[in-house]
């Protein structure tokens, strides 16, 4: 007898529908075809097993199951629960009147339990699509399934409660989930905020800039001076999610298998910080598996590198390709993925190798040389990708004693999500363009063309700074978001010298000078 049951092979973010077709005739042998992995072939023994378990015995007989399209390559255990439900009805345990009208995944346990797997929401969006009456999944994986509207999700224990709901021995409720409810309710709760950050004005100002433009930023400190305290607090003062992008997002760490038991949908920027000793696959992503990397993991949120000239030059390379396209492309032998990495790079590092260039506390021992050896890791083109480079000083004595909270980031945050207002006005004509960060050079001379004043101001700094030439735009960039949060219409001399201001590593007489601390 013929049985025939649907699930889904997800390759990155896209899904294709699998037919599982399974035969049973007379004879002793097993056939498994549809180019399937080493998990998938080994489902048989975890089908035999588990259904022996939940006492749906079945006669040892020529079984052949064919996974369509068999050109696709099938990886993963989520394969079990329909090859099983397959089996029992070719087997006539289960009544096969329905089968056309479900998707299933799911892997099995001996006992016949259902056990969670990973990139259920890429699944669930592509039954929706398909047009199935529903989905059956694990209970763990329910939730997360069940954010897709006009698709009724159920989420099974075991084997056997499977095999009940088919048979229509039972009736179970699907899961509901208000979305809209789930998305609203956490966006605006967050464990760290700026009010505990005592001093350091000016760079929360550089901060607030950096969120309000969406711009890559460098800041640049001795040991303790803050900078890794302030950048976790970023996600508390960037504009949140939209629910497109909420549901992207998910997607992506859904596939990664990164969400968490009771998480159903990311509702805040993500906020990746990888250790220095990430490896270049990991920061890109693409192994066996074609997992998302770091990059992508931060997509619509931060990527934030701690200890910047410690990371292998051959990772930090990798990322100046996805910072321009925002997306990145990884090709192997047998597959082509593409991921989504629409992030803002944050990284932060000591101003020389023993950490105390300028803090007027502690002797720093770097030469000059050793200093531009040490700050020359980083290399020019991933440089100039940071459109803003800011000094952190050492916090004084008198700022850390004081009893008054610093501004809290519910405040700062509303001046951002003013800024990024404009800006969606600004660019709601152009596709891909959402800030000010992404404008081109003609968008550049539309938007933030100088007057003659700032002209001239531009050149003295360029000249008297030591500018490099690659500066310009990115000053330029810089003062569009600065005028933004003024709520000025054009750019002005004194937006100009602020994001001139921005421009540390830029100068030449950078290792040789005194850092302003």
């Amino acid at each position: 007898m013929l049985a025939k049951t649907y699930t889904v092979a997800v390759n990155g973010l896209e899904t294709t529908t699998v037919t599982v077709e399974v035969n049973i005739t007379r004879g002793v042998q097993f056939h498994m075809t549809g180019l399937p992995d080493t998990a998938v072939k080994e489902s048989y023994d975890r089908i035999r097993a588990a259904t022996s378990n939940c006492g749906f015995n079945w006669s040892i007989q020529d079984l052949t199951i064919n996974l369509s399209p068999a050109d696709l390559k099938k990886e993963g255990s989520g394969f079990d629960l329909p090859m099983a439900v397959g089996v029992l009805g070719a087997d006539g345990k289960i009544v096969c009147d329905h089968f056309q009208e479900y998707m299933l995944v799911g892997e099995l346990g001996l006992d016949g339990k259902l056990k969670p797997v990973r990139a259920i929401l890429p699944i669930a969006i592509r039954a929706r699509k398909e047009k199935f009456k529903g989905l059956i999944v694990p209970r763990e994986n329910a939730r997360e399934a069940a954010i897709v509207n006009n698709l009724d999700v159920y989420g099974m224990e075991n084997l056997a409660d499977v095999v009940s709901f088919m048979n229509g021995n039972t009736s179970y409720a699907p899961t509901v989930v208000d979305t809209r409810k789930e998305f609203y309710e956490h966006q605006y709760n967050f464990d760290l905020d700026f009010a505990d950050v005592k001093g350091q004005e000016a760079v929360k100002r550089a901060l607030e800039v950096a969120s309000a433009g969406s711009h890559n930023i460098i800041l640049i400190g001795p040991p303790g001076s803050g900078k890794s305290m302030m950048a976790k607090r970023l996600p508390s003062i960037l504009p949140p999610l939209s629910l497109a992008e909420s549901l992207e997002t998910t997607q992506i760490h859904s596939v990664a298998g990164k969400l968490g038991s009771n998480v159903s949908l990311i509702t805040q920027r993500p906020f990746r910080s990888p250790h220095h000793s990430t490896s270049q696959v990991a920061m890109t992503g693409g192994t066996a598996k074609a997992t998302p990397g770091e990059i992508s993991l931060a997509h619509f949120g931060i990527l934030y590198l701690d200890e910047l000239p410690e990371f292998s030059k051959a990772t930090l390379e990798v990322l100046r390709q996805p910072l321009e396209d925002r997306k990145i492309t990884i090709a192997r032998a047998n597959y082509t993925v593409e991921y989504p990495c629409s992030f803002m790079l944050v990284a932060s590092m000591n101003p020389c190798p023993c950490g105390y260039y300028g803090d007027p506390t502690h002797h720093c021992v770097c030469t000059p040389g050793q200093i531009q050896r040490y700050t020359s890791r980083i290399s020019g083109p991933l440089m100039d990708r940071f459109d803003l480079h800011v000094e952190v000083p050492v916090v004084p004595f008198k700022d850390l004693t004081k009893m008054q909270s610093g501004e809290p980031s519910s405040v700062i945050r509303e001046r951002v999500i003013k800024a990024r207002r404009i800006q969606e006005e600004r660019f709601k004509d152009s596709k891909g363009v959402f800030s000010n960060a992404q404008m081109t050079e003609r968008m550049i001379h539309q938007y933030a063309e100088p007057d003659e004043a700032s002209i001239e101001m531009l050149r003295m700094a360029m000249e008297k700074l030591s500018l490099s030439a690659r500066a310009y735009n990115r000053i330029l960039k810089v003062a569009r978001t600065i005028a933004d949060l003024a709520g000025a219409e054009r750019v002005g001399r004194e937006h100009i010298a602020e994001a001139i201001g921005y421009r540390s590593l830029d100068r030449g007489d950078w290792a040789e000078r005194g850092a302003s601390y």
